[in-house]
């Protein structure tokens, strides 16, 4: 890789690690009451939403891989929506793999799933914003041997 490409890399993952700071910070600012522990299910979202947004946002702004081709429409929102069905999929592998490792199953559903997804913000959807909805660059990239 080369030196402008690190230094990218570097700069959204601080600005990530930034946001998740912010996230415990800003809410206690401006909502009354706020406070990690208390409304862990508030601040889960928050931070879901705001590691979500900002990942995507680098992505447009860094545009790391520009293919000239498939610049359809439709293309564009088969691919938005096959990354939506790929993200929603890890959230379900995130939250059976917490389970497996000991959170209740029943009792704290909704606590449970918010740190699947808060997990799978901060894994998957990198990877879909680089990699997209192709499979064959997945195990390339994942597997032993790619």
């Amino acid at each position: 890789m080369r030196e402008a490409e690190i230094r990218r890399l570097l700069t959204a993952n601080l600005l990530c690690a930034l946001g998740v700071v912010l996230t415990a910070v800003l809410p206690a600012l401006v909502l009354d009451g706020f406070s990690v522990l208390g409304t862990h299910l508030t601040w889960l979202s928050v931070c879901s939403v705001c590691v979500a947004t900002l990942n995507v946002t680098l992505h447009l702004v860094l545009k790391p891989n520009q293919s000239p081709k498939r610049r359809s429409f439709a293309h564009k929102i088969s691919r938005f929506l096959k990354c939506c069905i790929y993200f929603f999929m890890s959230c379900i592998l995130f939250h059976a793999i917490i389970v497996l490792y000991g959170a209740p199953l029943i009792e704290l559903v909704t606590e449970t799933f918010l740190f699947a997804v808060l997990l799978s913000t901060f894994t998957t959807l990198q990877c879909l914003c680089l990699l997209g909805p192709n499979i064959q660059a997945w195990i390339r990239v994942f597997s032993k041997n790619g």
